[in-house]
């Protein structure tokens, strides 16, 4: 079976489930292009604040792409683009959601998984979490996109040695170098999670969403940033009614009920 990935819904918060459990949730070009349509339809869900990304069970996160298909479909430089294109929309997919996106990393976390858990705004990890990107143990070429990601996380020195040793890490190692925001005790991860992202969907989400919009432009070379998108998601905020109830809440003593509008 080549996985499937499925979409669970609680009040605002939104689990996008990757399971393939017989190849340790390994992801298969299908899996790609699933993970791209339950991306779009959350897109298209205004009741969604919060989006939460994880493996099926416990062992793992995504153990890299499902190299039992790599004969068919990366078997050369021209189907390895094709690949990359697949795999890059499921990427950008996730990377683009409006609302912040948290990746829920038990056991294994590797190659493609990493690159994963990288395209999400938050990770937090479990005790027994790994990390590695073997692909200077597979031959394989990394497309300046990917390498990028795990740059903007842990610097270029951490990069280098990511890539060149193909070593893996374990939890306590990935938090030094700020490849993941925070661990805790593998029995505890799934509840602490759902605590974070509970809290962040009771946030003002236009406020959350500006900040997101703002921190990936700020990434940018100056030259592509767009300064004018980033002050109207600004300027939306203070025309909106959950700015008003916002204040009024904090001068009533109330927690606040945004609506996003």
């Amino acid at each position: 079976m080549p996985g499937k990935v499925l979409v669970e819904r609680r009040d605002a918060v939104a689990t996008i489930v990757l399971d393939h459990r017989a190849r340790r949730n390994a992801i298969s070009v299908s899996m790609w292009r699933e993970l791209g349509d339950a991306c779009a339809s959350l897109r298209d869900d205004s009741q969604v604040r919060c989006v939460v990304l994880r493996g099926a069970g416990d062992e793992a996160f995504v153990s890299g792409a499902d190299i039992s298909e790599f004969g068919d479909v990366r078997d050369s430089a021209e189907a390895e683009r094709s690949y990359a294109e697949i795999s890059g929309r499921g990427f950008g997919a996730v990377a683009n959601l409006e609302v912040p996106v948290i990746a829920l990393i038990h056991g294994y976390c590797i190659g493609g998984g990493a690159a994963l858990a990288l395209a999400c705004d938050l990770r937090y990890a479990s005790t027994d979490a790994v990390f590695a990107i073997p692909a200077a143990r597979l031959g394989l070429g990394y497309a300046a996109a990917g390498i990028r990601g795990l740059l903007d996380a842990v610097g270029a020195s951490a990069t280098k040695e990511i890539f060149f040793t193909a070593r893996r890490y374990a939890a306590d190692e990935a938090l030094a170098m700020g490849l993941v925001n925070r661990v805790f005790p593998a029995a505890e991860l799934d509840g602490e999670v759902a605590r974070l992202a509970s809290r962040i969907a009771e946030n003002a989400p236009l406020t959350v969403r500006a900040v997101k919009r703002a921190v990936r432009e700020l990434l940018l070379d100056p030259s592509h940033r767009d300064p004018a998108a980033m002050q109207a998601a600004v300027d939306a905020c203070f025309e909106s009614e959950d700015y008003r109830e916002g204040v009024r809440a904090f001068l009533e003593k109330r927690p606040p009920r945004f609506r996003g509008r």
